[in-house]
C-alpha cells in the first residue's frame, strides 16, 4: 500500500476521501494518455507519483465552475486583445 494514503495529511490537502480518489482517478488516466508527471517518478509506481504530485500541491481538483469561468475570462481577454 502507498504509505501517504495512510495519512489523513494528503485526504486534508484535498478536502475529502471522494475528492482524492476522483483528483487522482483523472490524473491517472490524464497521465496515462500522455500528460507528463510533474514530478520525477525514479522508482515509484504511476500510483505513488500521482499521490507525491497531490502532496507537492502540484494538482489540485477544481470545480467545474471555476474552470468555466476562467476560461469565459480568458476568452474575453484574447477578444480585448484583438485575437
Amino acid at each position: 500500500m502507498i504509505e501517504a494514503l495512510k495519512s489523513d495529511e494528503v485526504v486534508d490537502k484535498v478536502g475529502g476521501r471522494f475528492k482524492l480518489a476522483a483528483l487522482i482517478q483523472k490524473r491517472l488516466v490524464d497521465v496515462t494518455f500522455g500528460a507528463p508527471l510533474l514530478v520525477e517518478r525514479g522508482d515509484m509506481t504511476l500510483m505513488e507519483a500521482v499521490v507525491q504530485e497531490v502532496l507537492e500541491g502540484k494538482i489540485t481538483l477544481e470545480p467545474r465552475a471555476r474552470i468555466a469561468g476562467a476560461l469565459a475570462e480568458a476568452e474575453v481577454s484574447d477578444e480585448e486583445a484583438g485575437g
